[in-house]
């Protein structure tokens, strides 16, 4: 057994080449061989949101605060809320991040296969996020 205190791992910055606008990304745990699950605590400020990407094995999130968007290719955005749960499928292509008025935290699990938890894609173009941001105006937090 092994506890990792609180604030024993350093916050980082999402790197630009991945994320568009200020992304905190806070480690929680990497599982050690057999297991191969990895958990982070990210916070998306306002407009802040991460490319299009695909997880070999799918990803968990948990929206811990805030209020975020979400959006699997070809599908509607979706407005993401505390205490949900999304469930991406294993290479299902999609994206993330903050509402555009809002900032929002959500706990991400994913596993790795093959050492690998993430492909990253192309950004999400400020047209692609501006439809967000017109299908949640009217929205309130």
């Amino acid at each position: 057994m092994e506890i990792t205190r609180n604030g024993s791992r350093p916050s980082m910055q999402g790197p630009a080449e991945h994320f568009t606008g200020a992304v905190r990304v806070d480690p929680l745990f990497q599982s050690k061989a057999p297991a191969r699950a990895a958990g982070a605590y990210v916070t998306f400020e306002p407009c802040a949101r991460s490319d299009w990407h695909t997880h070999p094995l799918g990803q968990t999130l948990i929206v811990t605060s805030g209020v975020g968007l979400h959006q699997r290719w070809g599908g509607p955005i979706e407005v993401i809320r505390p205490g949900d749960v999304v469930s991406v499928d294993p290479d299902e292509k999609h994206w993330h991040g903050a509402a555009p008025t809002t900032a929002m935290t959500h706990l991400a699990i994913q596993e790795a296969k093959d050492g690998k938890v993430v492909d990253w894609l192309e950004k999400v173009t400020d047209e692609q996020y501006g439809a967000a941001r017109a299908q949640t105006e009217g929205e309130t937090p």
